[in-house]
């Protein structure tokens, strides 16, 4: 089992930026891919981006490649969403995972992180 701490939210203006954190406890991080998703309110969850174990790969939803870069320290246990370029459609609740696919890691979930961006 892991458990996933969000940290990073806030309010931002368009086109500013945000870096999410997600600490996970335990000593079996590097075993987890991992993975970014988000939900706004009204609307279901959606895949924003994952990375592999390893971090050698990661991939993107088509909304946020080339503005979002999602990237892991195994030493600390740390996975990180820098978010550039925001937007107001970003709003919403995001949420860090853990799962063994590096497409869409959906075992173990944070409590997620309120990111708010105004126009």
């Amino acid at each position: 089992q892991v458990q996933l701490v969000e940290s990073g939210g806030g309010l931002v203006q368009a086109g500013g930026s945000l870096r999410l954190s997600c600490a996970a406890s335990g000593r079996t991080f590097s075993l987890y891919a991992m993975g970014w998703f988000r939900q706004a309110p009204g609307k279901e969850r959606q895949y924003v981006a994952s990375i592999s174990r390893t971090g050698d790969n990661t991939y993107y939803a088509d909304s946020v490649k080339g503005r979002f870069t999602i990237s892991r320290d195994n030493a600390k246990n740390t996975v990180y969403l820098q978010m550039n370029s925001l937007k107001p459609e970003d709003t919403a609740v995001y949420y860090c995972a853990a799962g063994v696919s590096a497409f869409r890691p959906s075992s173990y979930w944070g409590q997620g992180t309120q990111v708010t961006v105004s126009s």
